[in-house]
């Protein structure tokens, strides 16, 4: 009687293995398929690898961008001198002749500025302001003067003595020598007179084209064009020459102007070199002749920070000269201080 229930069981135990073969190999078969799966999952993991590759290759791309516009930059400037027309001989006469007038209108007091009375005193301040400024040698000559007034006492001047009255001018030494030189020649063959002929001048020791236009222009009234640093400068960025060497500048810009002219075009020229137009950095944004200059933009371009680079009466300082003309605008410049006792 006991035994006749238990038969049953064995079905059951039979049909939960069976389940649970069915429900292993069920998993198994699902197992490949989970692999296959991963396995094609896997190459999106292994995608970040190929960001990094492509992250890497962008500094490639902006290094390339930033040599185009390095190279665009480069070229700009070609491109606007090949966009402005070319200007003929008599639109640039026309314009240079125009910068003259607007110079003198803006300039009218324009005069030399080496202080002096007589076409010896300029004569000497001229050769005394190579590589100096004519502040310098007008604060130095007073002395210089006081002591050697004609040419005959500067030829007779012990040199060691010469040379400290313009010791402040530098080079003093080659100076002195051009100076008792130059003395002794007037002395000796002008009669101890300065010549009023250009080729007579450039005989003198130390006295060359731009001296002597110097001394012809304002002791004698001979028209002339003095080539300095200044005026070279400017007839190149003005268009009026290419030349580097001051003669042929000299040559080039006297085409250019009526001789009439010569002298006070210099010193409007130079005027505006010394306040305005810069070597370094031009004042183009303070400059009234801006519209007519080929060469506006070299400098600095804003107009209050121009007006800030204006030098001596245009930035509201002294000149150059102790005993300025009539109707200069501007503030006499000092005296040189008296050197310092040593103690």
């Amino acid at each position: 009687m006991n035994a006749t229930p238990e038969k049953p069981a064995a079905p059951k135990k039979a049909a939960a293995k069976k389940a649970v073969i069915k429900t292993a190999t069920a998993a198994a078969e699902q197992a490949p398929a989970k692999r296959t799966a991963a396995k094609k999952t896997a190459p999106a993991k292994k995608t970040a690898p190929a960001k990094k590759a492509t992250a890497k290759k962008a500094p490639a791309k902006k290094a390339t961008a930033k040599k185009t516009a390095k190279t665009a930059a480069a070229k700009a400037p070609a491109r606007k001198a090949a966009a402005r027309k070319p200007e003929s001989r008599v639109a640039m006469v026309r314009r240079a002749r125009r910068i003259n007038r607007e110079l003198a209108e803006l300039y009218p007091y324009a005069h030399p500025e080496l202080d002096f009375t007589n076409p010896f005193e300029l004569l000497v301040a001229t050769v005394l302001s190579a590589q100096t400024t004519d502040l310098r040698v007008n604060q130095t000559t007073p002395r210089l003067f006081a002591v050697c007034p004609t040419p005959e006492d500067m030829a007779a001047m012990p040199p060691e003595q010469l040379e400290e009255l313009i010791r402040p001018t530098g080079f003093f030494r080659a100076k002195t020598k051009s100076l008792i030189g130059l003395s002794a020649a007037l002395r000796d063959r002008f009669g101890g007179e300065v010549p009023g002929r250009l080729e007579d001048l450039v005989t003198l020791p130390g006295v060359g084209r731009k001296t002597a236009n110097v001394v012809l222009g304002n002791a004698f009234g001979v028209p002339g064009i003095t080539v300095d640093t200044h005026f070279g400068r400017l007839a190149r960025r003005f268009g009026w020459t290419t030349a580097e060497d001051a003669e042929k500048v000299e040559a080039d810009v006297a085409e250019i102007f009526p001789k009439s002219e010569w002298t006070m075009l210099s010193h409007r020229v130079v005027f505006h070199g010394r306040r305005v137009c810069h070597s370094r950095k031009p004042a183009c944004g303070a400059c009234a002749i801006a519209p007519l200059c080929p060469a506006y933009g070299e400098g600095e371009t804003d107009p209050e920070k121009a007006r800030k680079l204006l030098k001596y009466e245009l930035g509201g300082r002294p000149g150059q000269r102790l005993k300025p003309p009539a109707g200069y605008p501007g503030q006499p410049a000092p005296p040189m201080a008296p050197p310092v006792a040593a103690s």
